[in-house]
């Protein structure tokens, strides 16, 4: 998939992802020992975006299982279709039920989901298994089997292996501990909030009509919000959200005004807002 970590870097920035020296080496490493990479970190940063740069690049399908609180095995790996089950015992009822058990649960009635669709294809695939700390701890007990040999087992049909490995993203916002089982099996990536010159490389990418000096007093204005006591302090997504909105407003320089009637677009709480509105100081950051 890759030829090297400066291979990785150049061809997630030709997606429009800019990877950091750690986030290229851990995708390169997960290539080459063909190991599932678990990407923890806050909300915004991406960790969804990568699985789909590395998609991209690769050509490959992009399989997601959306993780949530009660998600299970009907969602993520298998169900039957049990309408057209129904339809196939009352068109056989002359049939002996072992002639019927032998149809009914056969390929024609599996409703494949994420997990065995990404195992069974046979194309390049990245599955995305997204947000996996919103899932009951029960689901990762699926996930093992997947993770360890690649492979799920329908009862009825018999072990399914894969002739072609995807490559496997697990997401983490870091809600709930992962045991450390499913930890085992992974290599580990932490993505944190950029440095403050990748950060503007990422702004300068997705909003190239920000002026240079508005987009370093962009995210020199997130980096002070960043360090202070918010219920949620805003991440990349926000960054390139906020430095949007300026470019809407015909905004060429960040002023008291601007910043105050703008704060609701990179702050999602009241009692933060209020808190930065404070706190913030425009003239400290060099900002104007």
């Amino acid at each position: 998939m890759f030829t090297s970590v400066d291979d990785v870097s150049a061809r997630l920035a030709e997606t429009g992802y800019l990877a950091s020296p750690a986030v290229a080496t851990t995708v390169f490493l997960a290539a080459q020992l063909g190991k599932p990479l678990l990407v923890e970190g806050p909300a915004g940063v991406g960790k969804t975006e990568l699985a789909k740069a590395v998609a991209q690049v690769a050509e490959a399908r992009l399989v997601r299982l959306q993780c949530y609180e009660g998600v299970d095995e009907s969602r993520a790996l298998y169900e039957w279709n049990h309408a057209k089950q129904l339809l196939r015992i009352s068109a056989g009822r002359d049939e002996s039920w072992d002639e019927t058990r032998t149809d009914i649960f056969s390929e024609e009635f599996l409703l494949p989901r994420p997990l065995l669709t990404a195992i069974r294809g046979d194309a390049p695939t990245v599955l995305l298994i997204d947000e996996t700390d919103k899932a009951d701890v029960e689901m990762e007990g699926l996930l093992l089997e997947v993770l360890s040999d690649f492979q799920v087992t329908v009862p009825e049909l018999g072990t399914v292996t894969a002739t072609r490995r995807p490559f496997v993203v697990l997401t983490s916002n870091a809600g709930r501990e992962l045991s450390e089982a499913l930890r085992r099996r992974c290599l580990f990536l932490h993505i944190g909030f950029p440095e403050e010159e990748l950060e503007r490389r990422i702004v300068r990418l997705k909003v190239p009509e920000l002026g240079e000096a508005l987009t370093a007093s962009v995210v020199r204005v997130i980096g002070a919000l960043r360090a202070m006591d918010l219920r949620k302090v805003p991440s990349v997504a926000e960054t390139v959200d906020w430095a949007r909105t300026l470019l809407a407003l015909g905004a060429g320089t960040l002023d008291e005004t601007v910043v105050r009637d703008s704060l609701g677009v990179i702050l999602k709480h009241q009692d933060d807002i209020q808190k930065a509105a404070a706190k913030l100081d425009l003239g400290d950051l060099g900002a104007l």
